[in-house]
């Protein structure tokens, strides 16, 4: 699967908010559920679940620290969907 560049803001989808520059992407690959983030990936995670309660705790932590943070899906044609945002979707998320 190829891996979508989240860092480029010239191909940034049109929901990341203005001035959101900090995304965790939560993919699979052939080994399990990775996170994607500042250039390097972490994991591999078992589920899709446990990937993305990871990358909504660290999102967390960085909006607490003024930071603006969002996790993002990959779906099974690599494109990313927003899964949670710091400031708009509750932590700790209620149901994954």
């Amino acid at each position: 699967m190829a891996r979508p560049d989240i860092h480029n803001d010239s191909d940034a989808p049109a929901f990341v908010p203005e001035g959101a520059h900090t995304r965790y992407l939560v993919a699979r690959q052939e080994d399990g559920w990775v996170i994607s983030f500042n250039g390097e990936q972490f994991g591999p995670y078992k589920s899709e679940r446990e990937a993305l309660l990871f990358a909504i705790d660290a999102a967390q932590k960085l909006g607490e620290q003024g930071g603006a943070a969002q996790v993002l899906l990959a779906d099974e044609s690599g494109e990313a969907q927003p899964a949670w945002s710091y400031g708009h979707d509750v932590y700790p998320p209620r149901a994954l």
